[in-house]
């Protein structure tokens, strides 16, 4: 006779596993826990990551009025940037770069827009990492509009984006 494996025993380890496993994969909190914000003097450290068609982090938290250091590193093979500001700043660099001819890699396209939709842009080629210290906006209500997104043609519209969340400043 062949033995036959004790199936409720199966089962619950089934169900133990699965249990274990849900635990581990719980979503980030909606709200960021409390955050030191950084001055003019101390300024806190904010790294965003562009790979091929993805930032790191997945929203990037910021207290309004703090200064930051954006450190943004591109971890991918083509040139990526990061450009901060509110829809109308990434529909902007959307239409202006999208006119643009291809460049050779490592060089820098020659890009503009007009001030008022300008947002701050940082343009980071393969493997390259710039620094940029920045004064996050006062207003709650604008530090929430933002976006991070990249605009070299065909990254937009791939996906290439992410949203700021405005943190409360904590110790």
């Amino acid at each position: 006779m062949i033995p036959r494996p004790a199936l409720p025993g199966l089962l619950l380890l089934a169900a133990l596993l699965g249990a274990l496993a849900a635990a581990g994969c719980s979503a980030a909190p909606a709200v960021t826990p409390p955050v030191r914000p950084g001055s003019s003097g101390a300024p806190r450290d904010v790294n965003i990551i562009a790979r091929d068609y993805v930032f790191s982090p997945p929203t990037v938290d910021l207290v309004p009025g703090e200064t930051v250091v954006f450190h943004v590193i591109n971890g991918g093979l083509e040139p990526h940037e990061a450009i901060i500001g509110d829809q109308r700043v990434q529909d902007a660099w959307e239409i202006a770069e999208a006119n643009v001819p291809p460049v050779r890699p490592g060089v820098t396209p020659s890009v503009s827009v007009s001030p008022d939709v300008a947002g701050l842009r940082v343009y980071v080629r393969s493997g390259e990492r710039l620094d940029v210290t920045w004064t996050v906006p006062a207003d709650p209500i604008t530090v929430g509009a933002l976006i991070v997104g990249c605009h070299v043609p065909g990254h937009y519209a791939k996906g290439m984006c992410v949203a700021v969340r405005v943190a409360k400043p904590g110790a």
